[in-house]
């Protein structure tokens, strides 16, 4: 997970933030200790290829905030997202929430929107050092 986090930002969000912003970002998964902190809070489900590696992971808490979904750069635009979001979405229901919670990235945004989320607020959010744009956003169960 913390390979395929970072080899995400690196190489997919990149055509939305510059280079030191990536780098930045990617650099927040280098910590096992926030990688447990995270696995501990969170309910985590992942697609897997043929041969068994990580195509891309999601995560849901039983207050209804989605806190993760990335994608392998080479699974883009096959479906990866769209299956996970729709398990964490069955997640949400499963813990009785009303309405999805997410932070999104620019590259993530439209995608979202596809998906019937609605923009709360456009925000900068601290990575390690740099402050980069996201967007809230939530979705009505």
């Amino acid at each position: 997970m913390r390979d395929l986090f970072r080899s995400t930002v690196l190489h997919v969000n990149i055509k939305d933030y510059t280079r030191e912003e990536v780098e930045d970002w990617a650099s927040c998964g280098d910590s096992v200790k926030r990688w447990k902190e995270l696995l501990s809070k969170h309910t985590y489900i992942g697609v897997v290829d043929k041969e068994g590696c990580i195509a891309g992971f999601s995560s849901m808490n039983a207050d209804g905030y989605l806190h993760s979904m990335f994608v392998h750069k080479d699974w883009q635009r096959k479906g990866v997202a769209t299956l996970l979001l729709s398990e964490v979405e069955r997640m949400a229901r499963g813990y009785g929430v009303r309405r999805i919670d997410v932070e999104v990235s620019i590259t993530a945004l439209p995608f979202f929107e596809k998906q019937g989320y609605r923009v709360v607020k456009e925000q900068k959010a601290k990575a390690n050092r740099l402050y980069l744009t996201n967007f809230v956003m939530e979705k009505a169960l």
